[in-house]
């Protein structure tokens, strides 16, 4: 059905500042994967969310950075919590640190995930383990706006093993330190989403390097690895 056609079924609760921005996102069309790596643009993003249900809990905030033409503009990143129904738990609380008042008087969704699909504007999406991420924004997306992104999704935890073959990292924190990098922050989605920013920031010249030189280039090798069996 796609993006557009998913618009025609639009819940009624949508306000028509939510419908027409929709609308507007429906007709751009997705920015090409062949262009260079440097002429491109990428977001980063990272979800945390009450649990680990990928039917069941929810989005709680969202993080997201750009990075175009290999670098990230601080000024520009992207960060909104969702407001909830209900406070999650208190152990979720300590895993995420986002409190119950500050999760009670958050965006509201549909605001807040229309605000993201503007950030994004199609662009291709890049995360470390994007399966989670993926499945839970879609399901946000679905659920409250009755649409999903266009984005093509790009898996740092594939995409890095091929780029860098011949090593024991597992983890993103494993990476994190090969390449140098300083968390600020962990479970945290803005600071997540930038360290995963800084990890494509590195591994794009090495691209450039092995002759993988655009988007669809790491889209290619990553649907191979995936069908090898590899990380």
């Amino acid at each position: 059905m796609g993006f557009f056609a998913n618009l025609l079924h639009s819940p009624p609760r949508l306000s028509p500042d939510i419908e027409d921005r929709l609308w507007h996102l429906a007709e751009k069309s997705p920015p090409p994967t062949r262009n260079r790596h440097r002429a491109s643009r990428y977001v980063t993003v990272d979800v945390e969310t009450t649990g680990l249900d990928l039917r069941r809990d929810r989005v709680l905030s969202i993080g997201a950075v750009s990075v175009a033409r290999g670098r990230i503009d601080l000024a520009q990143c992207f960060e909104v919590v969702l407001k909830q129904p209900e406070s999650s738990s208190h152990d979720n609380i300590l895993v995420h640190r986002i409190g119950g008042q500050r999760q009670l008087a958050g965006t509201e969704p549909d605001e807040a995930l229309v605000r993201f699909l503007e950030y994004v504007a199609h662009a291709p999406l890049v995360a470390y383990r994007a399966e989670f991420d993926q499945t839970m924004l879609d399901r946000a997306l679905k659920e409250t706006l009755n649409v999903r992104t266009q984005s093509r999704w790009i898996d740092l935890a594939k995409v890095l093993p091929a780029l860098y073959p011949n090593n024991d990292n597992r983890t993103m924190d494993d990476w994190l330190r090969f390449m140098g990098i300083r968390m600020i922050a962990r479970h945290d989605a803005l600071a997540d989403a930038l360290a995963t920013a800084q990890m494509l920031q590195v591994c794009l010249p090495r691209a450039d390097a092995l002759n993988l030189t655009c988007p669809q280039h790491l889209i290619e090798m990553q649907r191979a690895q995936h069908w090898l069996g590899r990380r």
